[in-house]
């Protein structure tokens, strides 16, 4: 073999480990992927777990700022109301947990973390969870804890 092919199939198999790397959960324990480190109930995301499966990623209380939602004006149809959605009830989908598991292999902090990118445009579970916390909270007025409650019914065994 030639110096060239020798160095394209190393720069491969770089690039393979650091993709593999990226995308594993960080709760594995694989040495290969750093750790969030300890986690407060009031500032930043917690984890939180029931019997039957772990619960992702979400803050108790949200942090005093947000960084922005992506304007809805770029999607079309469902997923334009979900970012509509996240923009106007942001508090409240900072402290839902996502359950595409993007806290695992993206890093996401909670449910508000999808929007604030593109992710949630692919995510049809990003997009299902957002549109039912607005609805949740505009029309039957139910407070942040009460509908994480209720997403975390209607998502935690699909």
């Amino acid at each position: 073999m030639n110096k060239k092919w020798i160095l394209a199939i190393f720069v491969l198999i770089v690039a393979g480990v650091s993709a593999v790397r990226h995308l594993r959960p960080s709760e594995s324990g694989d040495p290969w992927v750093s750790s969030p480190g300890p986690r407060s109930q009031t500032s930043k995301p917690r984890p939180t777990t029931n019997a039957a499966a772990p619960v992702p990623a979400h803050y108790e209380v949200p942090p005093s700022s947000l960084p922005p939602t992506l304007a809805p004006e770029k999607f079309p149809g469902k997923t334009r109301e979900a970012y509509q959605a996240a923009m106007a009830i942001p508090q409240t989908l900072a402290q839902l947990p996502c359950y595409c598991y993007c806290d695992r292999g993206m890093g996401h902090k909670s449910l508000h973390s999808c929007f604030e990118d593109d992710h949630a445009a692919h995510c049809d579970v990003c997009v299902n969870e957002a549109l039912m916390a607005y609805r949740l909270q505009k029309e039957e007025h139910l407070s942040a804890k009460q509908i994480r409650e209720r997403i975390i019914a209607a998502f935690a065994e699909q």
